[in-house]
């Protein structure tokens, strides 16, 4: 038998037995069985032990196993095992979340399983690709993946990417015909490959192969999906990784140096100080713990149907200032129907509610044109099926709505198509915005045409009455419609004698009407929308939709007050500088094509706000790749969206964006817990060790007993961190600047600080039960327990990083495990006999146990003072986390009251600049410059300029919003004027309103 793409259409349909409705469900289940699920055989994964010793692939580790060669050459084999099994224990844990990841990812697979739509029974149906069959006919359209080996039977305006399989760059023309026998795989027009992608028009084909036995199964090449990306956090611990080890080394070699040369020390002796000293400064659990960490994020944004398919979306989700979202389906709840609608001679209200083909259209004036109905139905792609939670559409929901109206004028549309039978299609397309299609009536052919008002109205020259056509009137009323917050359609015909042999950018029409449909606001998503402006995230919504209909969604979602708006065509006319101002003071993007989406992802992106930005279809691809967060419509996205984006929304709800948004910072900031905690207790302990060698002191501690210490801490209380829930008002902070190195001055304030104390601690507990009569092996005992007990306490204060120590939530079940399983473990070493033997430890009584409460509750007192202090005593760093109710305070106190205790609700502009120069030169000079012009500003009431984390940040209160806004317009004016050198990026802006006492 000649090749699929060698023989004609119908003899590919009679080769396997099917027809152009398809197999019947029985055909096809009896086929899958014969022929298999149309999946491709999963690359090869890495064995157990190859991903056991992947584990030790850090210096860290490293050094751990030189330190264990060391103590095995010494005979120190009791040192040697614990060595071993703290490094076993983190490879475990590292072991064991890969395994979860690996599970939670095939859990979570199938909501990104491709799906294609498919003729079943003579009726369109949506099916996972993988159970696709030889014989099925398969539907396609603009930025699908196509499913499986497939002869087209159909095409209008097909064009497809193989880059994937040929390597061709162009994509490549498609049409019917049968070739040449021989013809290359690049030069098959009448074929459509698994895997390649449709880039425009649309098309039927025949299911030829599935599986291995497609071309791409054939030849063994399949895109090997996402390769292994690593975060910025992760780069910054493996550089801090690679600091520690110089630093550990260099650290031993003084104080072997010291020991052996300066105090005579037996070289076995000092090595195993040595080894100790290692063993305590290295995190060895910090690598575990930050996998635990980022992988728990994955889970929970999971449940949250926010699915993470890259690793560093996680990370980046807790720095997102921007959120660029499409309305259609993400902010609304994408139910379109058609509310209004307009023709020559009168209007209508439309009453229904979805797709139920339920309601009636209230007329207004003369009724409307029947070919006017008669378009709604031919020029449509949708179908409308009732299911278990009511009716549905399957296919563009905006069509699914004109199908509702149509049968809500009492239109049968199974019967109007069946007399006015289809016979070409010119699909819709970003370039031209409408869609026609061309009927065979009997008695000639049906041009319909819809489309976008402003594509579809200049080519009209008549319409249904038979009055003069006025372009400029109708124009008004779409616009009029659209300022209701409606999404405007323009319909249109042609009917011509004899039907032409192919379609063309339709010319000449006859006007028939316009539709005005809405889509209402996700009841959700008004909340979620305060949420990110309360958390300093600015909303920027770019549609399809008219400008109008955009501005108006905005504003009832809460978007702004006062929405500014831009049509793709103005953005056409500015340049780069133009753009970057004008990105910064406009809410609704509208009628934006591909490049221009491209182009607003990188204007905001120009000042280093990291961005995320949403789509669904192909023509999004570019800017979802472009953007720091692409994130990808799960319900309604193409596949080219999804391969774009870093992260899928499974509900297609903008409320899942805010809900990730909380959960990237919760990650990033649990992090963060477990870096401030590990490093400054591991800094103590080897302080402990340094400080008695180089002064030549008794150890306070044996090395076995240090290497004890990190084994029960590193992993018991280490890992309770990586559970801990939001922190309270963490979705009232401005968002993290992402290039903040890790290695922070608060980060090296705790490190001296947390480990002089300990240090100071374990000698004075030591020196306190010597004095007492106790024996050295009571005190070593008493320091153990100590300095694990002063863990414990650092890592109560650790975890509460914004409050008191009771403030908020209640600790996860996780801590108090971690807790409890180390005080069993301290338990056992004190007084289990066998672990007696082995560390040197004794039983101490209820004086040391008292004097190691009364150290660890002195040490917790101090460290919440501490933090008390430091959170009271930086009011512009209180500004910087909280800047409302910080705003709220300062105006209520200067006012005389305190703050939201009623009184005049004021608005607050809050400006937070990154700055290159001295602060009180800034400081001076905004007051200097931009303080005047305030104070002549209607409704100016109070304004404060001051440092913050980053460099500067200054208030201004208004009496509304608008003053506040053009206040804001001519401070940017000002600092661009006055302070270009030593502010050199944008601010991040906080608006809201406080209320303060008049």
């Amino acid at each position: 038998m000649p090749p699929w793409h060698a023989i004609p259409v119908e003899a590919a349909f009679d080769a396997l037995g099917s027809g152009r409705s398809g197999l019947s469900g029985a055909e096809a289940a009896e086929r899958l069985a014969r022929h298999g699920p149309n999946t491709l055989p999963e690359p090869p994964r890495p064995g157990l032990v190859a991903r056991f010793l992947h584990q030790f692939d850090d210096p860290l580790i490293r050094v751990l196993l030189f330190a264990a060669l060391l103590t095995a050459g010494l005979g120190e084999w009791a040192d040697t095992l614990v060595i071993l099994a703290v490094v076993l224990i983190n490879a475990g844990v590292g072991l064991l979340q890969e395994g979860r990841a690996e599970r939670a990812l095939e859990a979570i697979g199938g909501l990104l399983a491709p799906h294609a739509a498919v003729l079943r029974d003579g009726a369109r149906r949506r099916l996972p690709a993988s159970e696709l069959v030889p014989g099925d006919v398969v539907l396609l359209e603009a930025g699908d993946r196509v499913p499986a080996d497939l002869r087209l039977v159909s095409a209008a305006a097909l064009r497809i990417e193989e880059a994937a399989l040929t390597g061709e760059s162009v994509p490549a023309e498609k049409a019917t015909d049968a070739g040449a026998a021989a013809a290359p795989l690049a030069e098959r027009a009448g074929m459509a490959f698994l895997g390649t992608l449709v880039v425009a028009g649309q098309a039927q084909g025949l299911v030829v192969a599935t599986g291995p036995a497609t071309e791409i199964g054939r030849l063994g090449a399949m895109l090997a999906g996402l390769g292994t990306a690593e975060t910025p956090l992760l780069r910054q611990m493996h550089r801090l990784a690679r600091l520690l080890t110089a630093i550990v080394l260099g650290l031993a070699a003084v104080v072997f140096a010291v020991a052996v040369l300066l105090h005579g020390m037996a070289l076995a002796e000092a090595v195993l100080v040595v080894v100790s000293l290692a063993v305590s400064a290295i995190p060895e659990g910090l690598p575990a713990v930050l996998s635990v960490t980022l992988a728990l994020g994955v889970r929970r944004m999971a449940a949250r149907r926010a699915i993470i398919r890259r690793l560093p979306a996680v990370e980046t989700l807790g720095a997102v200032g921007v959120i660029c979202t499409d309305k259609t389906g993400t902010l609304t709840m994408n139910e379109m129907a058609v509310r209004h609608a307009a023709w020559p001679g009168g209007a209508g209200s439309v009453a229904g509610q979805g797709y139920a083909p339920l309601g009636a259209v209230v007329v207004t004036g003369e009724p409307p044109p029947p070919r006017l109905i008669d378009v709604a139905v031919l020029c449509n792609d949708a179908a409308l099926r009732e299911g278990p939670r009511g009716w549905a559409v399957e296919g563009d929901p905006m069509e699914g709505a004109l199908l509702a109206f149509a049968a809500r004028a009492g239109a049968d549309d199974d019967a109007l198509e069946a007399m006015q039978p289809r016979r070409a299609t010119l699909p819709f397309d970003a370039a031209h915005r409408l869609m026609a299609t061309l009927h065979d009536t009997g008695a000639g052919a049906l041009l319909a045409v819809k489309g976008a008002p402003e594509a579809v109205l200049p080519r009209c020259v008549a319409q249904a009455d038979g009055v003069p056509f006025d372009v400029a009137d109708w124009m008004a009323r779409a616009e009029a419609m659209a300022a209701r917050g409606e999404r405007v359609l323009a319909l249109a015909m042609r009917e011509d004698a004899a039907a032409p042999d192919r379609i063309a950018l339709p010319e000449a029409l006859v006007f028939l009407g316009l539709l005005g449909l809405a889509d209402p606001p996700r009841p959700e998503a008004r909340a979620a929308v305060a949420e990110c402006r309360a958390a300093g995230i600015r909303i920027v919504m770019i549609t399809g939709d008219h400008a109008a209909t955009g501005v108006a969604i905005a504003a009832e979602l809460g978007i702004a007050a006062a929405p500014q708006a831009l049509t793709g065509a103005a953005v056409d006319a500015l340049d780069d500088a133009g753009l970057a101002g004008a990105v910064a003071r406009t809410d609704v993007f509208a009628r934006v094509s591909p490049e221009q989406k491209l182009r607003l992802v990188e204007a905001l992106q120009r000042d280093g706000t990291v961005v995320a930005m949403t789509g669904d279809g192909v023509n999004d691809a570019p800017a979802l790749k472009r953007a720091d967060i692409g994130i990808a419509m799960g319900l309604r996205g193409t596949e080219a969206a999804r391969q774009a984006a870093q992260m899928v929304l499974a509900d297609d709800d903008f409320a899942s964006i805010a809900a990730a948004v909380r959960e990237g910072r919760t990650v990033y900031d649990n992090l963060r817990k477990v870096i401030v905690w590990n490093l400054p207790t591991d800094g103590g302990e080897a302080l402990v060790i340094a400080f008695a060698v180089l002064f030549g002191l008794a150890l306070p501690m044996t090395p076995l007993q240090v290497l004890w210490i990190n084994t029960i801490t590193a992993t018991a209380l280490g890992l309770a961190l990586a559970f801990e829930p939001t922190e309270p008002g963490i979705m009232r902070e401005a968002p993290r600047d992402p290039r903040t190195p890790l290695l922070s001055g608060f980060l090296l304030w705790r490190f001296t600080l947390v480990s002089a104390l300990i240090a100071a601690a374990s000698f004075g507990v030591h020196g306190w039960v010597l004095a007492g009569g106790g024996g050295e092996a009571a005190a070593r005992t008493a320091v153990v327990n100590a300095i694990v007990a002063l863990e414990i306490a650092y890592l109560l204060v650790v975890r509460r990083g914004r409050g008191g120590l009771f403030g908020g939530a209640p600790p996860p079940f996780a801590l108090w495990l971690g807790i409890g399983v180390t005080v069993a473990g301290q338990a056992l070493l004190t007084y289990a006999p066998p672990l007696q033997a082995v560390f040197g430890t004794v039983a101490i009584g209820t004086a040391e146990w008292g004097a190691v409460l009364v150290v660890a509750l002195v040490f917790l007192v101090v460290l919440e003072a501490e933090k008390a202090l430091r959170w009271a005593g930086d009011a512009s760093a209180a500004t910087a986390k909280r800047p409302i109710d910080a705003a709220c305070a300062k105006g209520a106190a200067d006012a005389g009251g305190s703050p939201r205790q009623g009184g005049k609700a004021m608005y607050a502009m809050i400006r937070s600049y990154t700055a290159t120069g001295s602060v009180e030169e800034i400081v001076r000079r905004v007051e200097a410059s931009v303080l005047p012009m305030l104070k002549t500003h209607p409704g100016f009431r109070n304004y404060w300029a001051g440092r913050s984390e980053g460099g500067v940040f200054s208030i201004s209160l208004f009496d509304s919003q608008a003053q506040a806004e053009a206040a804001h317009e001519a401070v940017r004016g000002i600092v661009a004027a006055n302070l270009t050198e030593l502010l050199p990026q944008p601010p991040v802006i906080t608006r809201g309103e406080v209320l303060v006492t008049a």
